[in-house]
């Protein structure tokens, strides 16, 4: 086990951190520094999600950096909403330090194919393209959902309009994409999984260790050790923890790594 310094420092690089309560989020502020976690990027789902998001980094600006978006599995926003929502990101685009949580609805398309009903993932790829198109004009990291078949897809978009900051979280899918990835640059963060999942642990052994995060994607619950447990950001150390034997390296080794590329992708501070 780790022995914690004032040197060791971890980040949770993927969470909805508007849909804790008030007591939850007070409470896990808390426990921050006595954690070592050092920030938060707090994703976001929708317009509403956005303000409650903008509203906890004014109050914890040293800790929480706010992402803007629109999550992809969920009922398309209408025209309206979109353009609300776009209008809001444009009037703040100077503070802006990332964009996301976007992507593609890979889930709600498989329900929709095993009901048998059918689904049009243009309209999805429409609603994303002006995402993308604003991380790359202003130069911010996107955060992306965008799993297994998706991931392609994404992946071409964010090639043509020359994207270079992708941080695609809980990241899965094949060899080749995965390879892609890698030499474009994108960067993948690893959740609590990494415990008990083949999958996650295949992919955390063989990716660059130089574009790799911790996250937890709180608040979704995990397995294994984390059962019954409210996920919390102090759970990305287990996550180091995993991916240090995983790639061979100390604990100590992992932690600073795992900053570090944070830091890097997210143009954060101690």
């Amino acid at each position: 086990m780790l022995q914690r310094s004032h040197s060791t420092r971890y980040v949770d690089a993927h969470i909805h951190f508007d849909q804790y309560t008030a007591e939850e989020q007070q409470a896990i502020m808390a426990a921050l520094e006595k954690q070592s976690v050092t920030h938060l990027i707090a994703v976001s789902m929708n317009m509403a999600s956005c303000v409650q998001n903008e509203a906890l980094a004014a109050q914890y600006p040293r800790q929480i950096v706010p992402a803007y978006g629109y999550h992809p599995e969920q009922p398309m926003a209408s025209q309206d909403e979109l353009e609300q929502l776009l209008g809001w990101m444009d009037d703040r685009q100077t503070s802006i330090r990332a964009v996301g949580e976007v992507g593609l609805p890979y889930y709600l398309r498989e329900e929709a194919l095993k009901e048998g009903r059918s689904f049009d993932l243009t309209p999805h790829e429409e609603q994303l393209l002006p995402f993308i198109q604003r991380a790359a004009r202003w130069d911010v990291p996107i955060v992306l959902h965008a799993v297994y078949d998706d991931a392609p897809r994404v992946c071409e978009l964010l090639e043509r309009w020359n994207v270079q900051k992708a941080h695609f979280h809980w990241f899965k899918g094949d060899a080749k994409t995965i390879e892609r990835m890698a030499q474009n640059g994108y960067y993948v963060s690893f959740t609590p999984d990494i415990e008990y999942e083949a999958e996650i642990q295949s992919l955390a052994s063989s990716y660059p260790i130089q574009q790799v995060m911790s996250e937890t994607d709180g608040p979704w619950p995990f397995e294994g050790s984390f059962c019954g447990r409210r996920t919390e950001p102090g759970m990305v150390t287990t996550v180091v923890q995993n991916w240090a034997k995983l790639v061979g390296l100390t604990e100590e080794e992992a932690q600073k790594q795992m900053w570090d590329n944070a830091c890097r992708l997210y143009k954060l501070t101690s």
